[in-house]
């Protein structure tokens, strides 16, 4: 798995890729179509149109790296939506699920909704 102390961010490019790119068909579509930045340290994380394959593009800070799995039997869950919308943001445990090919599901917010300041006088007259 890919190693690192760092925190760091994870995004899906929300369409099928071509896997044959390398490093730069793939700094492109970071770049052109994801609006990334290569050299962040993020990583970013394709698949095929099949979901049999993925690649994981990332800057270790010394140069690019990609990391590539082939499944052998099944698939990997869907990242994308019909209308092939722009990336989709993981945590890193999501990822490392992803990879070991599980399912992901929704996700629930862990922290209640901001409220927002309202001032207490304002309705009141004297």
């Amino acid at each position: 798995m890919i190693g690192s102390t760092r925190n760091l961010r994870v995004f899906a490019y929300g369409a099928p890729a071509d896997l044959r790119k390398g490093f730069d068909g793939l700094a492109g579509l970071v770049q052109g179509e994801m609006g990334g930045d290569v050299l962040s340290g993020d990583c970013f994380l394709f698949t095929n149109r099949k979901r049999t394959r993925a690649k994981v593009f990332v800057w270790d800070g010394t140069g690019l790296c990609i990391y590539m799995k082939r499944l052998e039997e099944g698939r990997f869950a869907c990242l994308w939506d019909q209308d092939g919308s722009g990336p989709v943001e993981l945590t890193m445990s999501e990822l490392a699920l992803f990879l070991e090919g599980s399912r992901l599901v929704g996700r629930t917010a862990l922290s209640p909704a901001q409220s927002r300041r309202r001032s207490l006088a304002k309705g009141l007259s004297m």
